[in-house]
């Protein structure tokens, strides 16, 4: 059977695995951090949590490691998963992206949202006691100042990060590509099939079988790979 691409994770990620995964992004969480956690599936997992589940501490801890690290995300892909989630998580999406404006990746995802305020009871009140929040001002998502938390030490600044974070590095190595992750997975996994290396990294068969061929010219000079250089 033919590999066929897919964007969306299997599960989205809640509860202790979701901290587990917020924690493996660099994320200040006292839990045992997921290794090499998937980036993309980490902030989907936190904004769902956010917005659906009133989880303002994984929603903070997403928009701050954003905001500091929003260089390194695959947007294309946040794009495809946005497409299929409930209307208040795409909304929250779609003002990230709006935020982030100045970089075009973005761009397409800023359309995807509707006006949504952030709290269900008492948003407007908290707009006009404390002002809205500088990061979401005239995007779809109207969020109360001061309700998302953002305090230094929070999240891993990108030099701490990517001595810890195997596909982070490779983001800022190559960009944040489904090739820069597929590159990291087989640093971790150097057996990985072209169609096993494609569906971890939510890839294309073909954009795997490139890597998993050229693999051997570099071998074991693989950044992070055993016996190489962390």
């Amino acid at each position: 059977m033919a590999f066929k691409r897919t964007v969306s994770p299997m599960r989205i990620p809640e509860g202790d695995r979701l901290a587990g995964m917020l924690a493996g992004i660099g994320c200040a969480l006292a839990v045992d951090p997921i290794r090499d956690a998937h980036i993309e599936d980490a902030l989907v997992g936190a904004v769902q949590a956010g917005m659906e589940g009133d989880d303002l501490r994984s929603l903070g801890l997403a928009v701050q490691w954003i905001g500091l690290h929003g260089r390194v995300v695959n947007v294309d892909r946040l794009t495809r998963v946005a497409a299929h989630l409930p209307e208040r998580s795409r909304a929250c999406w779609a003002a990230v992206a709006t935020w982030m404006a100045p970089d075009p990746r973005w761009r397409r995802l800023a359309r995807m949202g509707v006006p949504t305020d952030l709290l269900l009871v008492g948003n407007a009140f908290q707009v006009g006691r404390r002002g809205e929040d500088a990061r979401f001002a005239g995007s779809c998502l109207r969020v109360p100042a001061g309700v998302l938390r953002e305090r230094e030490g929070d999240v891993l600044t990108a030099e701490a990060l990517a001595r810890v974070h195997l596909g982070y590095r490779y983001r800022l190595l190559i960009g944040p590509t489904y090739r820069a992750d597929m590159w990291a997975a087989l640093a971790r996994s150097p057996g990985l099939s072209p169609s096993a290396l494609a569906r971890c990294t939510y890839g294309a068969f073909a954009t795997a079988w490139q890597v998993v061929r050229d693999a051997p010219l570099v071998g074991g000079g693989l950044p992070g790979a055993p016996g190489q250089p962390g």
